[in-house]
């Protein structure tokens, strides 16, 4: 028998008087808040989204003793800093520090120590890059400790980082893509969807929000969610073919199989689907196309700059890593001539 898939945290089923199954958002100290639809459904997960991203009623800010990290924590999430942040960074900041939070918030702020922190930070060795995620987030508290005199110094200054080696999102190479594209064919959503991640380079986030009012004059023009960037891309001649096949009633060019516009978790779930669908591996995932829009870019002898102008990256480290992998490509083709010619007899 399948088992079914449980619900995500903080989620509760009940069923009312006329035997009808409603799900709600049941977290101490947030608002009980009802959830649409089924779990993990598209309607589902744009709610549970929403709920996640609430703000803690009063009640657990007065039961928050003055000095403890959870007072601490109360105190953060209004600062400017914290508040000049996207919704969706809110969102990832909040996860885990209410974590932390829900471990230590009856603490006293002035009395952790370096080797609290690295006990802490220890115990989630066995995955390093959350470990080193909660790391910068005690870090951030720490900082604001300092900044509201609770304590005179970072705690977590001379704490390192867990050392690992990941290359993150997989890239999608050229094989991924024409393999995706054979099954799913110009016209259908995952071809559509495909299209708009590779032909923009933009993310999941601002992909999901697409739509007619973002064309003009063959550009597409969007702000970026997460960094506030403007970012204008002129369209690739096979998605002009792409746009054309679309319907025109829907503003927003990607929509959920209801004609909702899709959350980016409802679309990463879904775009993962499709990809597992072309027979495609499991790793590939929305990012990773973002990444080939950048490498395709730096096969064809952009700089760093002209990427960024169209990735809407604000470092030149990272989209720097695209056009030293490509140097070396072009380098490895001119040098393979001589490579076959090596250890041939001379005469």
């Amino acid at each position: 028998m399948k088992q079914m898939r449980r619900p995500p945290k903080y989620c509760q089923g009940f069923e009312d008087r006329h035997g009808k199954i409603r799900w709600y958002y049941r977290r101490k100290g947030y608002p009980l808040t009802p959830l649409s639809g089924l779990p993990w459904s598209p309607e589902f997960m744009a709610s549970y989204e929403k709920a996640t991203a609430g703000e803690k009623i009063e009640v657990g800010r007065s039961k928050s003793v003055p000095g403890t990290v959870s007072a601490l924590v109360v105190s953060y999430y209004k600062t400017s800093d914290f508040q000049r942040l996207s919704e969706s960074t809110k969102t990832t900041y909040r996860g885990i520090v209410e974590r932390f939070r829900e471990e230590h918030g009856t603490k006293r702020v002035s009395h952790l120590q370096a080797q609290h922190v690295k006990k802490i930070i220890g115990e989630k060795a066995a995955t390093p890059a959350a470990a080193n995620n909660l790391l910068r987030m005690i870090h951030l508290l720490m900082l604001h400790a300092v900044d509201l005199q609770w304590r005179r110094d970072d705690p977590t200054k001379d704490v390192k980082k867990i050392r690992h080696r990941t290359e993150g999102f997989l890239t999608w190479e050229e094989r991924h893509i024409e393999q995706f594209m054979a099954y799913h064919k110009l016209g259908t959503r995952a071809h559509l969807a495909l299209s708009l991640l590779l032909y923009t380079g933009q993310r999941r986030s601002d992909v999901v929000r697409m739509g007619r009012q973002h064309v003009r004059d063959g550009w597409i023009s969007i702000v970026q969610q997460k960094t506030g960037q403007l970012v204008e891309i002129p369209f690739h001649a096979a998605f002009k073919d792409v746009l054309n096949a679309l319907p025109v009633k829907n503003m927003t060019f990607l929509t959920t199989a209801q004609g909702k516009p899709f959350t980016p978790a409802g679309f990463t779930n879904w775009f993962r689907e499709m990809t597992k669908e072309a027979g495609l591996p499991d790793k590939l995932s929305p990012h990773g196309l973002r990444k080939a829009a950048c490498r395709r870019l730096a096969e064809a002898g952009c700089t760093p700059h002209q990427i960024m102008a169209v990735s809407g990256h604000k470092s030149l480290e990272e989209v720097t890593r695209y056009t030293v992998a490509a140097s070396r490509r072009e380098l490895a083709t001119q040098a393979a001539p001589h490579l076959q010619g090596w250890g041939k007899t001379r005469t």
